[in-house]
């Protein structure tokens, strides 16, 4: 049987996710899969590449960066995350990300996608995180603060607004016994975002996208109830942030 990771996004909320993966490595604790979404995917890079504590390490030191992520830097850049930064100058010079390592765990590293002009997730296996880190930038590309990012052909943005809870992705590649990290309390559910207009308006040429994203509390919700019907019938372990 193969057991994958299946971690939710959150932005800094994902800061919880990066803790449970450092005590799992620090356990021995590993996986044949990782399914990251946004801060999901950003944090299991550490994992896959057995880099326990790098995740936090770069939060605590650059966190206050204007390039790491702010307003300034959506105005100077186009992107609240710079990407020249946290996606170049971070993982190859600053705080060095082992890719020979994530390369040798052979785990299989999937980055979830939003395909702007479809609106369907895109579940995107990654064997180098250098050549192919536009992926992991793209699922962590937040509607409104970022640019769209095209990789491989298509037109990407953030993984949460397609699939936020890729359970039944990990269960469809033949992972059998997964665990789900949520960055969320149990009981949480989410209600429709308030923003939609202002998406609409932006993404106008796109509307399969707009459609997800106004369809996006539904998906997610759902996804917790499958989640928790799993859960109870002892197929998956869950780990959920308290409040």
């Amino acid at each position: 049987m193969k057991t994958a990771l299946v971690l939710e996004g959150g932005a800094k909320r994902g800061i919880y996710t990066a803790g449970v993966l450092d005590v799992m490595l620090e356990h021995g604790l590993l996986v044949d899969g990782v399914f990251g979404v946004s801060a999901g995917a950003i944090h299991g890079c550490s994992y896959a590449s057995m880099q326990a504590g790098r995740s936090i390490r770069y939060n605590m030191k650059y966190g206050h960066d204007y390039r790491f992520m702010s307003f300034k830097s959506l105005f100077l850049s186009g992107n609240m995350v710079d990407t020249q930064f946290c996606y170049h100058d971070l993982p190859e010079k600053l705080d060095p990300y082992d890719n020979d390592a994530f390369v040798k765990s052979g785990i299989d590293f999937y980055a979830v996608c939003s395909n702007v002009e479809t609106g369907k997730p895109e579940y995107i296996k990654c064997k180098d995180m250098f050549a192919e880190i536009d992926y992991i930038r793209a699922s962590a590309s937040m509607p409104l603060v970022s640019q769209i990012v095209e990789a491989g052909g298509k037109k990407l943005l953030d993984g949460g607004i397609a699939d936020s809870i890729p359970l039944k992705a990990a269960e469809n590649h033949g992972f059998d016994k997964n665990i789900v990290v949520l960055t969320r309390p149990q009981g949480y559910r989410k209600k429709k975002a308030s923003l939609g207009w202002l998406i609409a308006w932006v993404y106008r040429k796109y509307p399969n996208f707009v459609k997800a994203f106004e369809n996006r509390h539904k998906m997610y919700n759902d996804e917790l109830d499958y989640i928790e019907k799993q859960e109870k019938a002892g197929k998956i372990l869950v780990i959920r942030q308290v409040d």
